[in-house]
């Protein structure tokens, strides 16, 4: 049997490159995985986001993520297992620090993965949101890809996220609201905290 790693070398011998892609969503993912493919890349989603809450949201970004892979032919890696628990662990009481928290959880467990699945690279589609703390991203998933032994493969893909959001409504594709943790969930929601921003 021939190992991950063996058939990562023969692809990139043959001009195509797997790449892990770090998924969130389904509308995250659509410009992602165009722009990927666009350039050469062979790209596999990572599906790995105990912050999202509540379990049901988990269940339904996950389904919408899922149904629109089938159209395009892609098997996900997915972890399901909602580590909510580790997830508290990291973010609660670290204030505004949290998205650090959180991009740290959900890139390094991702730079894992690529280094245990064979994959030579990792990318994220929290790169495509014009609404996250960019730089911090890269940063992390540099430091997370320094520490498993693997690339991050940084593209700026917030040039294709109205794209993306364009084409997952035309596809009827659940769109949510809110970033995903009871954190982003409250300031959506939470009239209190939208008009004092406490």
């Amino acid at each position: 049997m021939v190992s991950d790693v063996s058939l990562d070398v023969e692809r990139e011998q043959a001009g195509t490159f797997r790449v892990l892609l770090h998924t969130c969503c389904a509308p995250c993912s659509i410009y992602c995985l165009d722009k990927l493919e666009a350039d050469g890349y062979s790209p596999t989603p990572f599906f790995y986001n105990p912050n999202i809450h509540p379990y049901k949201e988990f269940e339904r970004r996950l389904d919408a993520l899922k149904l629109y892979l089938v159209t395009r032919e892609l098997d996900p890696i997915v972890d399901d297992e909602y580590d909510l628990d580790l997830f508290l662990e990291r973010a609660v009481g670290s204030g505004s620090d949290r998205c650090a928290a959180c991009y740290e959880l959900r890139l390094t467990r991702t730079a894992k993965e690529a280094a245990n699945k064979g994959f030579g690279r990792f990318t994220t589609t929290l790169l495509v949101s014009p609404y996250q703390n960019h730089d911090l991203i890269v940063e992390t998933a540099q430091r997370a890809a320094s520490d498993y032994g693997v690339e991050f493969l940084y593209i700026d893909f917030r040039p294709g996220f109205r794209e993306g959001q364009a084409k997952a409504r035309e596809l009827g594709l659940y769109r949510q609201p809110y970033c995903g943790c009871i954190y982003s969930e409250d300031e959506r929601y939470n009239p209190k905290r939208r008009t004092t921003g406490r």
